[in-house]
């Protein structure tokens, strides 16, 4: 409220200020030299006078009124601004309170993550141990496997059979053969049953082959037929046209003349045989053409059989290659087997006599044993039976001492069961009563207990209530209070920011005021240059214009630089263009780089995108307990971007009160551009006062005659030498100097 009330104080302040320079401005104009030039002139120009000063009085009026309407929308403009910074300043300090409490629950989410995240690498540890150790013991059945696997390869190397050894080990049950031998007997049946179709299919191919050399044959003889009857059709047409041709020229005939009435026998005979001709001609060509029709068909059928029978023959040799290879390769192994299977032989007759000495052996050693087992067997027997009967006795004595004690017991625990049962009956009726009289009271107590707490919940209740609106009313008035205080320091850390920057720009702009003056100093003095050479030119054209000889008028001209070249700004010009098609080509260059690194960025962002893609499928084909993770960090991931897009946000607030802070400084600025002006107004009536008093000086001289001109002349000689001298003074004196005005008679 301090501050507002300040800013209403400076705002009374600058509109007082500015009213007492408005009024200023009225009695800047000094009436002493207005006053003793009206004595001097009479009072036509005394008229004249009052009404410029009136019409000067009533733009000053104006202007006033004009001020005045501008600071009013001045200072709404600035009320509405300062009332959209607060607000826009509570907004801002309301959303960095969310952003520190959206903080601190994404530490302590985190925190739960991180503690949730141990545990699961605990228990993953765990579970890979486990896997581990049934990793090893997977191993080590796999190398147990691997060694049976490797056995059993080396037993199944020599599987071929003959059909004798085939017959005796199928005659044998599947349970007493041993692994080789049941594989040998299983290759013998698809072997065998093999060759039985390869020699099926060498006989399906001699039969074959002799098909496809009759087709052969009966092809080369259609063929043959079929070029016959193509030339006999080639014939025929040929002959067709001619009496085509022929019938033409006998019709033009007919038409020519009297040969009709003359020969029309002759010619109706000739027409008969012909015409007769050319239907057995017709007939002939129809069934040729059918029969051409009927062997062309049978061309395309024999041709399409021809094509089957070639691919079947090219299969057949294929299959007869590939058997052939294998026939090959299986009577190698015949022989090898043979020679092993004759090698087997002479060690199964060696095994055989091995085996008889072995089971002679077997039977002496079994027959030795036996008799030494059948005594042994004897002696336990007899001495089983004497620990059994003295092992019996004991336990019937114990048996019978046992129950007798069990006996003695049942019976005092079954006195003492039914003593106990009446005691209990006893007790339990008296429980019974002093349990429904504690009932009674227990609800009574009950009733009373409901009806306090209730009572006692509802104060609480308030209480707490009246408690908590204290504290938010406290909270809030410390928030308050605080953000005042923020808000007060920033106001006046700001105020005293803008009154640095007020200073440093009022310099700034003084020092700008002065080279201005100066360069129009300059350009004053050029201007007044060019007109002296313009009236020069002027005067010249006026004088060749009197002359009446053209060629002296020429040569006037001539003398004073007529048709010299007048220096012009086209070499400027041109630099500038050159200057602006260098710039140009660089920005052509500089643009299809920039399109070329465009488009290496598409690509390089269509294959990170393909790569995203990949590792999204990735991910969603992740199974527990990675899901898990994943999910988890996807979670993290979104409210980080969510935050992020906040901060975005108030950053943008925060530029935006920025701009509008630069557009308030600018309408300062402006303002003090525009009381600058108004103060500058003061010099412009003083030059515009100083203009008025010459020229009715100068309408004054026109009007005396030409003695009292020449002695005025003098002395506005030497009084215009003043005004000279007095004119760089008021430049010097960092004043806004305004062009000359001409005034034309």
């Amino acid at each position: 409220m301090s501050y507002k009330s300040s800013k209403e104080i400076r705002k009374v302040n600058i509109s007082s200020s500015l009213e007492s320079e408005d009024i200023s401005l009225e009695t800047t104009i000094p009436t002493d030299d207005v006053s003793s030039s009206e004595e001097r002139e009479g009072t036509v120009k005394i008229t004249k006078q009052l009404i410029e000063r009136k019409e000067l009085l009533h733009n000053l009026q104006l202007l006033k009124i004009e001020l005045s309407q501008k600071n009013l929308m001045i200072d709404n403009l600035k009320v509405e601004y300062l009332t959209k910074i607060e607000e826009l300043e509570e907004k801002l300090n309301d959303a960095i309170h969310q952003k520190q409490l959206l903080s601190l629950r994404l530490d302590s989410q985190l925190a739960l993550q991180q503690e949730d995240a141990r545990k699961h690498q605990a228990l993953m540890k765990q579970e890979m141990e486990t896997i581990l150790l049934r990793q090893k013991q997977l191993e080590e059945t796999n190398h147990q496997l691997r060694e049976r696997a490797g056995d059993i390869r080396r037993s199944l190397r020599d599987l071929e059979l003959t059909d004798d050894c085939y017959e005796k080990l199928k005659s044998l049950p599947e349970d007493q053969l041993s692994i080789p031998e049941y594989v040998s007997i299983r290759f013998y049946e698809v072997v065998h049953s093999l060759r039985k179709e390869l020699s099926d299919l060498q006989m399906k191919k001699g039969s074959l082959t002799e098909e496809l050399s009759g087709y052969k044959s009966q092809l080369k003889c259609l063929t043959e037929s079929y070029e016959d009857e193509r030339k006999n059709r080639s014939e025929l047409e040929v002959r067709c046209q001619r009496l085509t041709l022929e019938l033409a020229d006998t019709k033009q005939m007919i038409q020519q003349g009297d040969y009709r009435q003359e020969n029309y026998d002759k010619v109706k005979s000739e027409r008969d045989v012909f015409e007769h001709e050319l239907a057995e001609l017709r007939r002939k060509y129809e069934i040729l053409e059918v029969s051409h029709k009927v062997q062309a068909k049978e061309r395309n059928d024999l041709s399409k059989e021809l094509a089957t029978t070639q691919q079947s023959l090219n299969l057949l040799q294929k299959d007869k290659d590939y058997l052939n290879r294998q026939n090959m390769e299986l009577s190698v192994r015949c022989a090898h087997e043979e020679d092993r299977l004759e090698r087997l032989q002479i060690q199964l007759e060696d095994a055989k006599k091995a085996r008889e000495e072995m089971y002679e052996k077997y039977v002496v050693s079994r027959d030795h044993y036996k008799t030494e087992y059948e005594k042994k067997l004897h002696e336990e027997l007899e001495q089983i039976r004497l620990k059994t009967n003295q092992e019996i006795e004991q336990l019937r004595s114990t048996s019978k001492e046992m129950y007798e004690r069990e006996n003695r017991n049942l019976r005092e625990a079954r006195d003492n069961a039914v003593a106990e049962k009446e005691r209990a009956v006893i007790a339990e009726k008296d429980a019974s009563r002093k349990y429904d009289q504690l009932l009674e009271q227990y609800r009574q107590m009950q009733l009373g207990t409901e009806s306090k707490v209730a009572e006692l919940l509802h104060q609480s209740k308030l209480k707490s209530f009246e408690s908590e609106h204290l504290q938010l009313m406290q909270q809030e008035t410390a928030k308050n209070l605080s953000q005042c205080q923020m808000e007060c320091e920033k106001y006046q850390r700001k105020l005293e920011v803008l009154t640095k920057e007020f200073y440093s720009l009022q310099s700034s702009s003084e020092a700008r005021i002065i080279e201005l003056q100066t360069q129009n100093s300059e350009f004053q003095a050029r201007l007044e240059t060019y007109e002296k050479l313009e009236k020069e030119l002027d005067e010249i054209i006026l004088q060749t214009a009197e002359m009446e000889s053209e060629v002296e008028a020429e040569r006037v001209l001539f003398s004073y630089g007529y048709g010299a070249n007048v220096p012009t700004t086209a070499k400027r010009r041109l630099k500038q263009s050159v200057h602006l098609a260098r710039r140009l080509l660089q920005l052509e260059k500089q643009n299809s780089l920039l399109v070329k690194d465009l488009e290496h960025q598409k690509e390089q962002v269509t294959q990170i995108s393909q790569e995203l893609d990949r590792a999204n499928s990735l991910l969603s084909q992740v199974q527990q307990p990675y899901k898990y993770l994943i999910e988890t960090v996807q979670q993290r991931d979104s409210q980080i971007s969510l935050q992020k897009e906040h901060i975005t946000q108030l950053e943008k607030d925060v530029s935006l009160l920025n701009k509008e802070k630069t557009a308030l400084l600018r309408v300062k600025n402006q303002m003090a551009a525009d009381l600058e002006r108004l103060l500058n107004h003061r010099e412009e009536l003083a030059t515009m006062k100083q203009i008025l008093i010459s020229l009715h000086g100068k309408r004054y001289e026109q009007n005396l005659p030409p003695s009292h001109i020449d002695v005025k002349s003098a002395t506005a000689k030497n009084k215009s030498s003043p005004l000279v001298t007095l004119l760089p003074e008021h430049e010097e004196g960092n004043v806004f100097t305004p062009k000359p005005t001409l005034f034309v008679s």
